[in-house]
């Protein structure tokens, strides 16, 4: 930290400039170390995301691996070779019971896996001290399969903040450009103990001519700290060796303090939320509980895609996102000698004859062939006015410069660690904002082994995953109060619905100091999110539409099934009275009148019912006990089952089921099939030989 004094100053103030890692360490909060229990699942977040993109950035499957030990302080005393007895060695027995009760007071008494007595055995037996959240030390190893560090950069690399390759006009995951910097940093205020690094870098071909992996000839160890007030590295060990183990990647070792009890559940939350993301990939996380064995776990998601997405492109400045320092430093770093070369080179979108419209426009101030180091803060200015208002001139940002995870790599993603019941996804197509291109994905799953009811939203920037502060977020108010659920036939109280949204850019607009969700207040993000989501909704529609079809078939089969026995019984006790009564009424009645002259007076539609033929043959059947009550209630059973899924054929011929609808079955020769016209008839046909009898009725076909 430079300290300068200044004559002029009144009161004998002094001046003072920080560095980037000094800011950083007074700030954590910005970076995502609010609190140890927050530290310790930034750490990790960060070491993970520098995995994927060394192994990214050489087009190889990742195999991320992640070891997390828990120690206790007297175990990292013993590691740092601290003296057990320094605490009690200042301020004595009573400083050390006011620790203890500061601890008690930091816990809140919420530490479920604390098993020590009460405060009334304290003093009378010694007990396991609960852990407060300065006292739980945790000691992460992070492995990768990339492209490892070469061994001269490995310092730089990791010990000095603000300084890196992923800088510039392209889609990268960091959000500060901090990576395992700021986790360094941690390291040495919490515990004080540098990183250590082992890494094999292989500068050639990573696959030899058999198509297996290249080996890297050397492995790099390295021992290192870093110095806050200058932001430079400050090596402890740095030896190279002989690569005798064949040994691959990198392996990044570091110790801080942290909360495990606390942060658990964002840990799991954020690895499952990574493996949807990245299905490619293969993570495994081991935490080891050095006290306690039995709270140890193991969780590990293993590869489900090997479709990599391509690799995101470095573009030049947008016109229309340039400002007075962009163009400033363009302005230093161009190797144009002409301003019309200038703005075709260094920014995107600018042609030849769009440069001379553009300085057309500029003014007589402006010609083609100026240098561009004669350019003045004014004429700058008036270049950057020009260059965001001529809409008229450019073309919208391309979105081939970016890299989305595709709709067929997340549906993998959803489906192997949600396991949902249905999944629709979708692309909007690209979009821009300030002069960035974006791309928004979006996925809705209905149901899952894990889910609750209603809308639970999943949120992903630049292919990470955002935890917190997902109230505010733009996938979050879209998906809550945007979407018309009900148009899709989708409860949105009572079924259990995922919302997966992934928007990726050259600039992701995020919100707050913490940079953990995105505002809604950019229309063009927000319409592209709404687009998406409306897609995948559209896409689930019909499927719904056919299940809830199906539901209200099963319902009202078992309302027919449940009264069949009762309709049987009542039918067969109608048409036994029938027998009884005919055979009364035989014995009676004129046998030499014909049966028109019988049902002389009676109404046609009576007539029609009454038709004796059929009518005879019924109780004949009822005599001979060809009908019974149990033929009626088989045969009504039959034609509920028969007639269940009538009328819920798709276009294409299939039914719910999946199988093929019943016209199909009934006819499948289209020249069979005759058109049928239902007529009222008021007197019985003179030719009934082609009469169609049915249980429930008769069909009399028109000549």
């Amino acid at each position: 930290m430079a300290r300068k004094s200044s004559s002029g100053n009144h009161g004998g103030e002094v001046q003072q400039s920080k560095s980037p890692a000094e800011f950083f360490a007074e700030n954590q909060s910005i970076a995502g170390f609010d609190n140890p229990g927050k530290s310790l699942y930034t750490t990790l977040r960060e070491l993970v995301e520098n995995s994927l993109d060394a192994c990214e950035s050489v087009d190889v499957l990742p195999d991320v691996s992640v070891r997390i030990e828990e120690m206790t302080e007297a175990m990292f005393n013993s590691l740092r070779g601290v003296p057990d007895d320094s605490r009690e060695s200042v301020g004595g027995s009573s400083a050390k019971k006011g620790h203890q009760r500061e601890r008690r007071d930091d816990e809140g008494g919420n530490d479920i896996d604390a098993d020590g007595p009460g405060d009334g055995a304290a003093g009378k037996t010694k007990a396991t001290p609960k852990r407060a959240k300065s006292d739980a030390y945790f000691q992460i190893t992070v492995r990768d399969n990339g492209c490892g560090m070469a061994h001269s950069a490995i310092p730089d690399l990791l010990g000095r903040v603000l300084s890196g390759s992923k800088y510039g006009v392209r889609q990268t995951r960091g959000k500060f450009g901090l990576g395992a910097k700021m986790a360094l940093i941690w390291s040495k205020k919490s515990t004080g103990v540098p990183i250590t690094v082992r890494t094999s870098h292989v500068a050639g071909p990573l696959l030899d001519h058999r198509g297996e992996r290249t080996v890297g000839p050397t492995v790099s160890h390295c021992v290192l700290d870093i110095d806050i007030y200058k932001n430079c590295p400050r090596v402890i060990s740095h030896t190279q060796q002989p690569n005798t183990s064949s040994f691959i990647g990198t392996e990044i070792q570091v110790l801080v303090a942290g909360n495990w009890t606390t942060y658990k559940s964002r840990v799991v939350q954020y690895l499952h939320q990574l493996a949807i993301i990245t299905p490619y990939a293969r993570f495994e996380m081991i935490y080891v509980n050095r006290t306690d064995q039995k709270k140890g776990m193991n969780l590990r998601f293993e590869r489900r895609s090997e479709q990599m997405p391509a690799r995101a492109r470095e573009v030049m400045y947008h016109p229309s996102s340039v400002n007075n320092i962009i163009i400033q430093q363009l302005l230093e770093r161009t190797k144009a000698k002409t301003l019309n070369k200038f703005l075709t080179t260094d920014l995107s979108g600018i042609t030849p004859t769009i440069a001379k419209r553009l300085i057309e426009r500029l003014g007589d101030a402006y010609n083609e062939d100026m240098n561009p180091s004669d350019l003045d803060d004014k004429l700058i200015t008036r270049l950057v006015q020009l260059l965001r208002s001529a809409d008229d001139l450019f073309k919208s940002p391309d979105g081939g410069c970016l890299s989305p995870l595709g709709e067929y790599n997340l549906n993998l993603g959803i489906q192997k660690v949600v396991e949902p019941d249905v999944i629709a996804t979708a692309r909007d197509k690209p979009g821009a904002y300030d002069g960035h291109p974006f791309i928004v994905e979006a996925a809705v799953s209905l149901g899952g082994k894990d889910a609750k009811e209603g809308i639970t939203v999943v949120r992903f920037a630049n292919r990470i995953p955002l935890l917190f502060e997902g109230g505010a977020d733009v996938a979050t108010r879209v998906a809550n109060s945007k979407i018309k659920w009900s148009s899709y036939k989708i409860d949105h109280k009572r079924d259990k619905i995922g919302v997966f949204v992934s928007i990726v850019s050259t600039k992701i607009p995020f919100k707050g100091t913490g940079k953990e969700y995105i505002g809604d207040d950019i229309i063009e993000i927000q319409q592209s999110v709404k687009r998406a989501i409306q897609n995948c909704c559209s896409q689930l529609r019909v499927h719904l539409a056919k299940r809830n079809a199906l539901r209200d078939v099963k319902e009202r089969k078992s309302r027919l099934l449940k009264y069949i026995p009762d309709v049987s019984r009542s039918l067969f006790g109608i048409l036994e009275g029938m027998r009884k009564r005919r055979l009364e009424e035989e014995s009676g009645i004129d046998r030499d009148a014909s049966p028109r002259k019988r049902q002389a007076g009676v109404s046609p539609l009576k007539r029609l019912k009454s038709n004796e033929q059929h009518i005879s043959s019924i109780l004949e059947s009822i005599s001979n006990g060809e009908v019974t009550e149990d033929s009626i209630k088989q045969h009504l059973v039959e034609a509920v089952e028969e007639n269940a899924h009538a009328g819920l054929d798709d276009d294409d011929g299939e039914n719910v089921n999946g199988g093929k609808s019943s016209k199909s079955k009934t006819s499948s020769d289209e020249g069979d099939r005759q058109p049928l016209y239902l007529v009222p008839i008021y007197d019985s046909p003179k030719d009934v030989q082609n009469v169609i009898h049915h249980p429930l009725f008769d069909f009399f076909p028109m000549n």
